[in-house]
């Protein structure tokens, strides 16, 4: 195994990466984006309905990660002047070329789970 992926340089919204990779690490790396990401592959979702989806995620966390995602492009997030505030979040085509990659590693997920603990 090389570099394959490695090259001189790749530039993403003026920041420097060093390896394809380390630029998708930045961009969806984490516990929370993946799984927001998954979350919306199905369509458009409320701030509150994404959350609950999202067990044990605090507050703070949940707005650190959706407002990273909306920064990188991968996410939209589509406010309505409503009283209350209506907040509503959808994935960009970038995000949506995202999924496959993510519902790779969702499958890889059940079938380690079942390989590994078979007799657990």
């Amino acid at each position: 195994m090389g570099n394959e992926g490695c090259i001189e340089k790749y530039i993403f919204k003026g920041k420097d990466y060093f390896c394809s990779l380390e630029l998708v690490m930045d961009m969806i790396g984490g516990k929370w984006k993946p799984i927001v990401l998954y979350h919306l592959r199905d369509g458009m979702m409320r701030s509150g309905e994404l959350q609950r989806s999202l067990n044990g995620i605090a507050n703070k966390m949940f707005t650190k990660t959706v407002r990273e995602l909306e920064q990188t492009g991968l996410v939209e997030r589509i406010i309505y002047p409503t009283v209350p505030p209506k907040v509503e979040y959808k994935l960009t085509s970038m995000g949506e070329s995202v999924i496959p990659v993510i519902e790779t590693l969702n499958n890889w997920g059940k079938e380690i789970s079942v390989k590994y603990n078979k007799n657990k």
